[in-house]
């Protein structure tokens, strides 16, 4: 069980408790523009989801909370062991921001993936669009490392995504980690 904490903010597993929030969540328009959920998103299809998840290697879903109200969700999908690296995921909840949940959950997130999980490495697809995100992506230190056109159909529409890298020394280095 991980369970990761910076004064108002925490990140910990996801838990089954947790379904009818992230469905709330993910079903508000402010907060799904640029998610790629076949919505709506039901609670039932998010149970099954959660039960094939729960034991998988290959990822490591968090809820994010603020003054132990759920904010967000945050993790990291294709966990690559041998390769040492993972794609990292973030949402927060449009009542929640302004405040730094992403940026201080997201730093708990990669201490944990650099010093426990031994990784070298994070990196995360986002829209072209996603400007907002592309900020906070900037502010913790990853950098675009590319385009990719036409990468994938989401409601019959071609979408492009910038992918973005963040290595292990480059992250300490710019929070002066020995």
């Amino acid at each position: 069980m991980i369970k990761i904490s910076n004064n108002q903010i925490a990140i910990r597993n996801f838990l089954k408790k947790d379904i009818p929030l992230k469905v709330e969540m993910i079903n508000k328009k402010d907060n799904n523009k640029f998610l790629h959920y076949d919505l709506p998103l039901k609670e039932e299809k998010t149970l099954a989801w959660f039960e094939n998840a729960k034991n998988d290697t290959s990822r490591l879903d968090l809820t994010i909370l603020y003054d132990d109200k759920i904010a967000g969700m945050i993790g990291l999908l294709n966990i690559d062991k041998r390769n040492k690296k993972a794609e990292y995921y973030i949402c927060v909840d449009k009542a929640f921001s302004g405040k730094g949940i992403g940026t201080i959950a997201s730093n708990l997130l990669f201490e944990y993936a650099f010093d426990k999980m031994k990784l070298n490495k994070i990196y995360l697809f986002t829209e072209k669009n996603n400007i907002i995100a592309q900020r906070l992506f900037e502010k913790l230190g990853f950098r675009k490392e590319g385009l990719l056109k036409d990468d994938m159909i989401y409601n019959d529409k071609l979408i492009n995504r910038f992918a973005y890298g963040l290595c292990r020394d480059e992250y300490y280095a710019k929070n002066n980690y020995s």
